[in-house]
């Protein structure tokens, strides 16, 4: 079975990439930007591709060339605050990338997994599970909703996966994230401001990567959320994190999301139910003390 997978160089890709490798049986491609950042996988293992999901005929040919069997589309622009600065390349990358995709993938009938946020919501009424209302607060909030309701209208077999805050260990020449920024800070000492009016279910990267494979595996279809069960704001992750590595928690001072001037609104208050995703797919994530403990290997 050919398998694409698109933003292969980011946190959440890399680890799709790898379990896709280890599970043997899969013709794998990977799509990102730029030169390869596998480099912890045997390039015979999988075939890399750059590709530009700004460059909307150019991706549409690729897949149209590729014909896979399924398409795993995790490439986008990410970031809140770059899509409120940039709408214009946030809409082109966000939905004009995944409606060039979609188009080939018609062409071709391939099965569609779409991964997207809880930023759909605008925390008004979290934890959120698959039945409830998307209503976006930013620009990126709603770039993914629109490329979702593309994905949905296609007519492909397809499921779109939702996750939150997602955590791990530093990627090679990518961007930080929420646990490694906290512990670099503690590490040398310096005080930090975490926000404690925002509540997330963050999700580990590894079980959100095994989370999209059982997806895959069953051709499920539909929404589900797929994050962690812990049900927490930054600030008491952030805790938990000084906890488990001996610092002093008084580095940490917790603070409302108003104090920061940023482009983009968060959402106050989502995080999921995965209820439907432990029931219908088996899913079964770790505790945030469980992780936090291997990844800082306390």
């Amino acid at each position: 079975m050919k398998i694409l997978v698109t933003g292969a160089n980011g946190m959440v890709g890399m680890q799709v990439v790898r379990l896709l490798v280890e599970e043997g049986k899969f013709e794998v491609h990977a799509t990102g930007k730029g030169p390869c950042r596998l480099m912890h996988l045997k390039k015979s293992s999988f075939v890399y591709h750059n590709l530009d999901l700004a460059s909307h005929k150019k991706v549409q040919l690729f897949v149209e060339r590729l014909k896979p069997s399924v398409i795993i589309h995790l490439g986008a622009m990410s970031q809140p605050n770059d899509c409120e600065l940039d709408k214009n390349a946030c809409w082109k990358i966000n939905v004009g990338g995944t409606r060039a995709i979609v188009k080939a993938a018609q062409l071709v009938k391939s099965y569609f997994i779409y991964v997207s946020t809880d930023f759909v919501f605008d925390g008004a009424e979290g934890p959120y599970d698959e039945t409830a209302e998307p209503s976006p607060l930013s620009t990126y909030g709603e770039s993914k909703l629109l490329a979702e309701q593309i994905v949905q209208m296609s007519g492909l077999r397809h499921a779109i996966v939702r996750t939150v805050l997602v955590y791990g260990p530093s990627v090679p020449g990518g961007r930080s994230n929420f646990l490694i920024w906290v512990k670099e800070q503690l590490e040398k000492g310096n005080k930090i401001k975490v926000v404690n009016d925002q509540v997330r279910t963050p999700t580990y990267v590894e079980d959100l990567a095994r989370g999209i494979l059982l997806v895959l595996i069953k051709h499920a279809q539909g929404i589900y959320h797929i994050s962690g069960k812990d049900t927490i704001t930054p600030y008491e992750m952030a805790c938990r994190i000084a906890e488990m590595m001996g610092k002093d928690k008084s580095l940490i001072t917790p603070v409302d999301a108003s104090i920061f001037e940023e482009p983009a609104e968060r959402p106050l208050r989502t995080g999921f139910i995965i209820d439907k995703a432990v029931r219908e797919l088996g899913y079964v994530p770790r505790s945030l003390n469980e992780v936090i403990q291997n990844l800082l290997r306390v």
